[in-house]
């Protein structure tokens, strides 16, 4: 048999790994995940004024048409709900 075919001993954990609760590996993790964090940072790109300009324009329509049609579903369910409380004469 060659050394590639034989399983892997699993190695325990040192005295000094036990006694600091692995302080050392979470430390490595947590500058792995800095080090990540400030590389996608580099990425980032801030959007130019006309793109802002652009968006704020689309945003702003949006919610005026959402407005628009959910001010007009509650009057729809309002007069519907009044008719039918009156026609029960839950309404006086």
């Amino acid at each position: 048999m060659n050394d590639g075919d034989q399983p892997k001993k699993r190695q325990e954990p040192s005295a000094l790994t036990t006694m600091t609760g692995n302080a050392l590996g979470s430390w490595n993790d947590f500058t792995r995940f800095l080090s990540d964090v400030r590389a996608e940072m580099r990425k980032v790109v801030a959007p130019s004024r006309k793109e802002v300009e652009v968006t704020t324009g689309v945003v702003i329509v949006a919610v005026a048409i959402f407005g628009v049609y959910f001010f007009i579903v509650d009057y729809i369910f309002r007069v519907g709900v009044n008719s039918l409380l009156t026609k029960l004469g839950g309404l006086q």
